[in-house]
């Protein structure tokens, strides 16, 4: 074979598995990775996955999800057990667009005083850097305490506010929830 040819060759092949392992490679190891990140383990001891997603916006993949459940998790209940939400970034988000993206997303569930908004827009804008591709931020939900925050497995904050995260998660597990087929993927091995 001319010497040209296969270069092209070799450059389509390894277009091909570029492209495929940009479209299959992150999902497919979110779907097949099941081990509990440490930072859940250590506060929910067995937990196990209850479901994972893609979360997309217009086309373009922003974060992978996994949601980890304690044993006894109930889907039509989730704010009354421990859980925790593991979202692995895709593409550079300013920790600010996230907080003010989850406020939006909050009100989805209820109004909130100006007060509200502003003490957890504040909570949230410490809680969350700006992230990276491949960033991970791990939130737990403890239901008589509030909230944890990790950002790659490093412990960043805590909200000691109970409605603060029932509302936080709720933006995903909420029947509320402006991403339906989203919460499905994440609830996907929960029972109802």
């Amino acid at each position: 074979m001319p010497a040209d040819r296969l270069h092209r060759r070799t450059f389509i092949t390894a277009g091909l598995v570029a492209c495929g392992g940009m479209a299959l490679g992150p999902m497919a190891s979110v779907w097949a990775q099941s081990t509990v990140p440490q930072e859940v383990s250590g506060e929910l001891g067995s937990a196990q996955l209850a479901g994972s997603s893609r979360m997309r916006f217009f086309g373009l993949g922003i974060y992978d999800a996994r949601l980890w459940v304690a044993p006894g998790f109930r889907a039509a209940t989730y704010a009354q057990h421990g859980l925790a939400l593991e979202l692995t970034y895709l593409r550079s988000l300013s920790g600010n667009a996230i907080a003010e993206r989850s406020i939006k997303e909050m009100r989805r569930s209820g109004e909130l005083s100006t007060d509200t908004e502003r003490r957890w827009l504040a909570a949230m804008q410490e809680a969350f850097p700006d992230v990276q591709e491949g960033n991970r931020i791990t939130g737990l939900h403890l239901p008589s305490m509030g909230a944890k925050f990790w950002f790659n497995g490093q412990l960043r904050s805590t909200v000691a506010d109970v409605e603060f995260s029932r509302r936080f998660f709720g933006i995903w597990l909420s029947e509320a929830t402006s991403e339906p087929a989203l919460r499905a993927e994440l609830l996907a091995r929960a029972a109802p």
